[in-house]
């Protein structure tokens, strides 16, 4: 009964070793399979919520796994004036934006400018909010992604009530979220179907 059990197990074992293997041909030996895994465009939106009348809807968009991710958007309601746009760590219910935490940080970088060598993945810089209390949010940013283990989908967009002095603060308030302020607004991304 025992060499039954022990056959059954390595059939059951070698079965699962020979599907990978075949997938892995595929995988190798096909490039449409890879290249329509890894190029399929993504969308994402964040529907901004807040208990001080800021909204707005940010959209983002990744034509492929190693593009830059489209980020847009116009936000209405903030005072004139620079306001730090962060992606935080974790998404939101509502407007409570404190459950948002940190900023997305996977790597344990300092906090600093988007186009640092050395950032978190959630520094997005400023956005600028006109005498109409409009802000265009248009960025291009290479280390946010919606694919693989880092995707921002499920975190949180926040808006912030004043500017980000993108690490240069000159203290550890700096260091860490550039000294932004209170939260005004937030959202989860979630992935969109066109």
């Amino acid at each position: 009964m025992g060499k039954c059990i022990a056959y059954l197990a390595a059939a059951v074992v070698f079965t699962g070793l020979g599907a990978l293997v075949a997938g892995l041909a595929v995988w190798f030996t096909v490039p449409e399979v890879a290249q329509k895994f890894t190029s399929e465009s993504r969308k994402a939106q964040c529907v901004l919520e807040s208990p001080a009348a800021v909204s707005g809807t940010i959209m983002f968009v990744q034509s492929s796994e190693r593009a830059p991710v489209d980020i847009t958007g116009n936000i209405t309601g903030l005072s004139q004036g620079k306001h730090g746009f962060h992606i935080h760590a974790f998404g939101v219910s509502g407007a409570d934006c404190k459950a948002a935490q940190g900023h997305y940080n996977p790597f344990g970088s300092n906090h600093s400018a988007p186009n640092a060598t050395e950032r978190h993945v959630g520094d997005l810089g400023n956005i600028v909010a006109g005498e109409d209390s409009v802000a265009y949010v248009e960025i291009l940013d290479h280390s946010v992604t919606l694919f693989g283990w880092y995707s921002v989908l499920g975190r949180a967009v926040v808006v912030h009530a004043g500017e980000d002095d993108l690490g240069l603060g000159g203290d550890s308030g700096s260091l860490a979220t550039g000294n932004a302020g209170g939260r005004v607004a937030c959202c989860t991304i979630f992935a969109v179907i066109d």
